[in-house]
C-alpha cells in the first residue's frame, strides 16, 4: 500500500480470539476503500503469523489500559500522512467503497469533523437482525438522548481527535458516545443516507454482554456534559431515557 496517498487509518482492537470473525473484518475493510490498517493485539497474539500480511499494514501491543487505551494507542500509531480514522470491532463489517465516500465528504466541507451513514445490525452467522434509521436525528439528540450515532458506520477527522484527547480512558463502554458529544461542540456531524457497517449483535460482544452497564455509563456521559442547569433537571428525563436505550434493542430482535 502507498502510504503517502492513504488518507483514512482504520484501528481494529483484537483479542485474537476470533480469527474466523477477525478476517473477515479486515477483508471489509480492504473493500471499503484504500485505508491503512492497524491492529492492536496482546503481545500473546501471534497475529503477523497466522493472519495474510496484506489485511493489515501494522501491528503494535496493546497497551493493557482497557478498549479505550488500545484504541488510542492505535490512532497515535497511524503515520502521520492519515486525514482521517475511525475503529471498528474485530466481529464488525464495513460495506464496499464506504470509506471512498466519506473521504470526499469531509474533503470537501470543512466544518464537518464527522461523517456517519446507517449501519446494520447482524448475529452471529451474519444474519440483518434490524437497521439503524435515525438520519440526521442521531446527531440533533446528541447531547440530550441516547447515542443513535453508529460509531462504526462513522469517519472523523484525526486532528479534532488528537485535539480533544483522545477517548476518555476511564469509560469502559460508553467513550464512543462521550467523544461524539465533544465532537459535536466544536465541528458539524454530518450524515449520509448510505449502508456504511454492519454491527455484530451477539452475547460476546462487549456492548451485548454488559448492556446494563454500558446504558448507566451513557447516562454518566450524558451529565458530564450537560450545562450546570440541565444537571438539575435532568433527572426528569434521564430514567426514561436509560429504559428506552436498554429495552430498544429487544423491540427490533424479534
Amino acid at each position: 500500500m502507498n502510504i503517502m496517498s492513504t488518507r483514512t487509518g482504520i484501528v481494529v482492537p483484537t483479542l485474537g480470539t476470533r480469527p474466523e470473525y477477525l478476517v473477515g473484518c479486515l477483508r471489509s475493510i480492504r473493500a471499503a476503500g484504500g485505508s491503512f490498517i492497524c491492529l492492536v493485539a496482546p503481545s500473546s497474539q501471534n497475529l503477523a503469523g497466522e493472519i495474510e500480511s496484506s489485511l493489515w499494514d501494522s501491528i503494535i501491543e496493546d497497551p493493557k489500559i482497557g478498549l479505550a487505551g488500545a484504541i488510542n494507542a492505535g490512532v497515535e500509531a497511524l503515520p502521520s500522512s492519515i486525514e482521517f480514522c475511525n475503529w471498528l470491532g474485530d466481529d464488525d463489517l464495513l460495506k464496499p467503497g464506504t470509506i471512498i465516500e466519506f473521504e470526499q465528504h469531509l474533503a470537501e466541507n470543512k466544518d464537518t469533523v464527522l461523517v456517519y451513514g446507517n449501519c446494520i445490525y447482524i448475529d452471529g452467522p451474519g444474519r440483518e437482525i434490524w437497521r439503524s434509521g435515525f438520519g440526521s436525528l442521531a446527531a440533533k439528540l446528541i447531547r440530550i438522548g441516547p447515542c443513535l450515532v453508529p460509531q462504526p458506520g462513522s469517519l472523523f477527522r484525526r486532528s479534532q481527535f488528537v485535539h480533544l484527547g483522545g477517548l476518555n480512558v476511564n469509560l469502559g463502554w460508553a467513550f464512543d458516545f462521550d467523544l461524539f458529544i465533544r465532537m459535536s461542540k466544536v465541528g458539524k456531524l454530518s450524515y449520509l443516507n448510505v449502508d456504511v457497517s454492519a454491527f455484530r449483535w451477539h452475547s460476546d460482544s462487549l456492548t451485548v454482554s454488559q448492556r446494563r452497564k454500558s446504558v448507566a455509563e451513557a447516562s454518566k456521559v450524558r451529565y458530564m456534559n450537560y450545562s450546570p442547569l440541565m444537571q438539575k433537571v435532568a433527572g426528569i428525563w434521564e430514567p426514561m431515557i436509560r429504559t428506552a436505550t436498554f429495552h430498544g434493542p429487544k423491540l427490533f430482535n424479534k
